[in-house]
């Protein structure tokens, strides 16, 4: 019985928290495909050329701060480091709305790419503190789903800000909310069941013992060099770089396709944007769900990815009637 109210305890306190912080963190990356297909181009003079620097440079910045932040969220703090990712990402988010010319965007992007590189590691590994092997993929799936929802209504929102006011208020309205989230965030969470002070005693130490029996009988790590000699690594990295190209690619492009290929405002362009994300969700739910109830995590895995590599080039037939409906 103990264990039980443990487990619904943590449930409802953690993941709401992860949530929104993980959403606001796509908020800020996602809503560039917005400002791209809304006029920001020509206000800035952008080339189709240093549109795709631009892309790149945020998953630059990415790429080569991501291992650092999980070694200082394993190491040190995940509170400490993601109370100050939010101040940053939000700031510069901020910021992307005042900006005058392409070169400084170029330095916002990046920034904000170094930024936000530490997030997910970061989240991965306040996960492990505080959820069992067996908890784990449903706990990943509720952090993982900030994404699809938060896609969900920031599709809907920003394509308003746009239409009603320009990008850069939209920039300027949805970086905000991530500093003001910062100290809540900072109030709330606990890097470790240890720090809680909305758990007993016995509570943590049946936390902890459960989470150190996992451990045992399991080889160490010795250091990042290790790891990246095991074939899981270099197999489980190359399918989540094919899974990234995906992604982001549809998350980028997808407000101009639809714009210019179906001829419609960024009203219209945010609500069937939001469509593909609201299955998301939905899926999400269900393989997570279904995963830890089988413990067969690989049968999970491809039948997702076949079907989104067989649909990377959806023919969009929806008609506009459909889009006044359902505003």
């Amino acid at each position: 019985m103990q264990t039980l109210k443990l487990a619904t305890r943590r449930w409802w306190y953690i993941m709401p928290i992860v949530f929104i912080t993980y959403s606001l963190a796509y908020l800020d990356r996602a809503n560039y495909g917005f400002a791209a297909a809304s006029g920001m181009a020509e206000d800035l003079m952008i080339t189709p050329g240093m549109s795709s620097l631009l892309g790149a440079l945020f998953f630059l910045g990415y790429f080569f701060f991501q291992v650092p932040g999980a070694i200082y969220a394993q190491k040190h703090s995940v509170k400490k480091l993601i109370f100050v990712s939010l101040i940053l990402w939000g700031g510069l988010a901020t910021l992307t709305g005042v900006v005058s010319n392409a070169y400084m965007l170029i330095a916002i992007r990046f920034m904000l790419g170094v930024v936000e590189a530490a997030v997910m590691p970061a989240m991965l590994v306040y996960l492990c503190h505080w959820f069992t092997r067996a908890e784990r993929s449903r706990a990943n799936t509720f952090l993982i789903l900030g994404n699809p929802v938060t896609m969900l209504w920031m599709s809907v929102v920003s394509g308003y800000l746009v239409q009603h006011y320009s990008w850069r208020w939209m920039f300027i309205i949805e970086g905000l909310p991530a500093v003001l989230w910062a100290f809540i965030w900072w109030r709330l969470a606990d890097d470790r069941p240890a720090d809680a002070k909305w758990l007993s005693d016995a509570q943590k130490k049946d936390l902890e013992t459960a989470l150190a029996a996992e451990q045992v009988g399991m080889k160490a790590v010795k250091n990042y060099a290790e790891a990246f000699r095991s074939p899981k690594v270099i197999i489980l990295a190359l399918q989540f770089f094919c899974w990234s190209i995906g992604v982001y690619g549809f998350v980028l492009w997808l407000p101009s396709i639809l714009k210019s290929g179906l001829q419609m405002d960024m009203v219209e362009a945010g609500w069937l944007s939001a469509l593909p994300y609201l299955a998301a969700v939905i899926a999400m739910l269900a393989v997570s769900w279904a995963s830890d109830k089988q413990q067969k995590r690989k049968r999970f895995v491809w039948p997702p990815l076949l079907i989104a590599s067989d649909s990377s080039g959806p023919k969009l037939t929806v008609s506009r009637d459909f889009i006044h409906t359902i505003q």
